[in-house]
């Protein structure tokens, strides 16, 4: 019996709860505590959650916030030196034009999709709790055109993402390459719940399993909502044709389930005899849209063979086969604590500071306890007390019995504060050795200063080197199936911000002379590369102050003024942009900076358009006289060689009939020879009765002369 699809997606969300329960309870209690972590930076009050509140309830709770300002620095320190992402060409099939046309695409999808936005949240979580993440996700170029289905590739944030992003349990490795299932977890109102998918739907309701899950998939307020990512591997078999003639052509595959008996025939008509057979493994992405109830919504297979969700790490380690992560800010959180207590403490005996306060019996007082309460605020010129009498009715001085002594700080509240602030220096990287410049010291000793600094952060630069690796594989992985229309025309971004297009598979010639499809991003294999320099300083600032080195040992002209261009291509300000762009066109003009294929047109037709001068038209003139010259040469030596060739031609000719000649006169000479050799023989007389005899043969003539 046939399956229904209600209840294939009944199973599916059945396998789904079940995986997420695995998932989620070994981590619960780490993700929880990665969320206390930001709270604890970036929520006022938060960092006397917990029984602290309750033992300083009624007292002054202040915060010196020292974690965030060592937080800040990092951020900072990242969004100095973006990450980026390049390809490389990783076997034959591959070339570096499309690597870089990879390149340039990938950083047109980041423009457009305001990627920044994405990885500063997640490194900004990350390194606060201990983990973030972003996704990638395809949406149409015109959501309003029915008929334009050409997508491009976004990358969002992912908010919240220690407590809504997921995956399965048997994921081991940091970038989470190897999840085959993955879960990402986000709110609705009920309103744009039922608008979505409909006003019979009920958000509340929800079975028993789910609640084994402990997660609120359902509050008074909104409902939760999840993405369900989820990956099948299939075993396919690929078959390799080959023509017999040309061996070393490339193969033509053909999938196992494409190989039909036609097929087969057409290729063995076209001369193709199959090769070699390889078994692979084929990955399809699955996406569900659940709640805690049903499967909402099927989105089918998505494009790519990777989860389009990349997570990122502040510091990650498997411990007693549990993961286990953190940020910047747990190591920090007790000293931190220590130090509010110690400065709370301290304002609040401060407070106490200042005169004695006078006590007094309660006679003396009666009737002027306002006076006395308000003297701080009214300050009146003077204060009255009721005199005492003795036994007898006498009045005594009525003066006050005593004085209150103003608090001492004990000498352990100062070491102690003195121990919280060290601590926190150390744990928060000591950077007021980096904040502090003394004179006489080159900037050399500086960097090195600051180097050693960012080397006790760099382990959060080096992570997000890792996520942004993954970033580029699934990019690369969803390109390939989505960016495959001949012909189709797309932005790219170059490394200096500057805007070119290019045309998918759009038909070319190699530098050999073969036809070839140029930017086919499924044609060979890509490397996806990411760079992290150090983080101190830019590295713009870096190339300018390396080219400022390099320019006083330069004599040459052309290469001062290549350098020159480069610093100013690299140079960062106000009002900086057309200075750039006059020395960009300079660097293409000289060749030293390849030019788009925009500012390849405009130097062609400038080329075209330029009038040339007096001394080119003098040089042009001697030129064209010379090649004038050249070609008269040419004839003359031409003639000339014609007339020797007839010259050659009748002397052969001669000398033929010469030797015709010659030959005959030995011929005469032959027979003359022999005639006078029959004549110089003696005569006898014959007989009466006998005839002449006939003439003896004459001897032989002797050699030809």
């Amino acid at each position: 019996m046939a399956i229904t699809k209600a209840e294939r997606l009944a199973a599916v969300h059945e396998k789904a709860v079940e995986a997420f329960n695995l998932a989620y309870m070994p981590n619960q209690d780490t993700r929880l505590a990665c969320l206390s972590d930001r709270r604890f930076v970036y929520i006022e009050g938060a960092q006397w959650e917990g029984n602290l509140q309750s033992q300083f309830e009624n007292r002054p709770r202040f915060e010196v916030n020292k974690i965030l300002d060592s937080l800040m620095r990092i951020f900072n320190e990242y969004r100095n030196n973006r990450v980026t992402v390049d390809y490389r060409a990783k076997d034959d099939a591959a070339n570096d034009e499309t690597a870089d046309a990879c390149d340039g695409l990938y950083r047109s999808d980041e423009q457009e999709s305001n990627a920044d936005e994405a990885y500063d949240n997640a490194f900004d979580e990350a390194t606060a709790g201990g983990f973030g993440a972003w996704r990638l996700r395809a949406k149409y170029e015109d959501e309003s055109d029915e008929d334009d289905d050409r997508q491009r590739i976004c990358i969002e944030p992912i908010y919240d993402a220690d407590t809504s992003v997921f995956f399965d349990a048997d994921a081991k490795r940091q970038d989470k390459s190897d999840a085959t299932r993955c879960w990402v977890i986000y709110t609705m109102s009920h309103d744009a719940y039922k608008d979505t998918y409909g006003y019979e739907v009920d958000p509340s309701s929800f079975n028993k399993v789910l609640n084994l899950t402990r997660f609120d998939w359902f509050t008074p307020s909104v409902v939760y909502v999840a993405e369900y990512y989820e990956v099948t591997t299939k075993k396919k078999k690929v078959h390799f044709f080959r023509l017999a003639a040309l061996p070393d052509e490339q193969p033509v595959k053909v999938y196992g389930d494409e190989l039909t008996d036609e097929k087969l025939a057409d290729l063995q008509a076209r001369g193709y005899i199959e090769s070699r057979q390889k078994t692979i493994d084929t990955r399809t992405v699955r996406k569900y849209i659940m709640d805690g109830r049903q499967i909402l919504e099927d989105c089918g297979v998505i494009a790519g063979e990777y989860i389009p969700i990349i997570p990122m790490y502040g510091k990650r380690m498997f411990i007693d086969n549990k993961e286990r992560m953190f940020g910047h800010t747990r190591p920090m959180k007790d000293a931190q604590r220590i130090y509010n207590m110690e400065i709370s403490s301290l304002a609040e005996q401060a407070s106490q500071f200042g005169e004695s306060i006078p006590i007094f019996t309660p006679e003396q007082i009666a009737g002027w306890e306002n006076a006395w309460a308000s003297k701080n605020v009214s300050k009146p010129a003077y204060l009255v007390v009721n005199p005492l009498t003795d036994a007898s009715g006498a009045q005594i001085p009525s003066g006050p019995i005593s004085y209150t002594q103003p608090p001492v700080i004990p000498p352990a509240l100062q070491g102690l504060i003195q121990l919280a602030s060290q601590d926190l220096l150390e744990l928060g990287g000591n950077q007021q050795q980096g904040d502090e410049l003394v004179s006489n010291i080159s900037a050399k000793a500086v960097e090195l200063v600051q180097s050693r600094l960012d080397m006790k952060t760099f382990i959060y630069m080096d992570n997000m080197k890792k996520a942004m690796r993954q970033s580029g594989v699934v990019w690369l992985s969803m390109a390939k199936a989505l960016y495959d229309e001949e012909g189709r025309k797309m932005r790219t971004v170059g490394r200096d911000g500057s805007e070119d297009q290019i045309t998918l598979k759009e038909p070319g010639i190699d530098k050999s002379g073969n036809k070839v499809i140029n930017n086919d991003l499924s044609n060979g294999r890509y490397e996806v590369v990411v760079d992290v320099g150090p983080s101190f300083v830019s590295k713009r600032d870096r190339t300018v102050r390396a080219l400022l080195g390099v320019l006083q040992f330069i004599e040459d002209p052309q290469m001062k003024a290549a350098i020159v261009g480069m610093i100013m291509q690299n140079l960062d300000g106000e009002g900086m942009d057309d200075l750039r762009a006059f020395a960009r066109k300079g660097l293409v003009a000289a060749g030293v900076i390849k030019p788009t294929d925009e500012e390849q047109a405009e130097l062609d037709e400038a080329k075209a358009q330029q009038q040339p001068s007096a001394q080119d038209k003098f040089l042009l003139a001697s030129a064209a006289e010379t090649e004038s010259k050249i070609a008269l040469n040419q004839a003359n030596a031409d003639k000339a060689m014609a007339q020797a060739q007839e010259l050659l031609t009748a002397s052969a000719k001669n000398e033929a009939d010469a030797a015709h000649t010659l030959a005959e006169i030995q011929a005469a000479m032959g027979q003359l020879l022999a005639v006078v050799g029959a004549l110089s023989q003696p005569t006898q007389q014959p007989a009466p009765q006998q005839q002449i005899a006939a003439p003896a043969p004459p001897e032989a003539p002797p050699a030809a002369l």
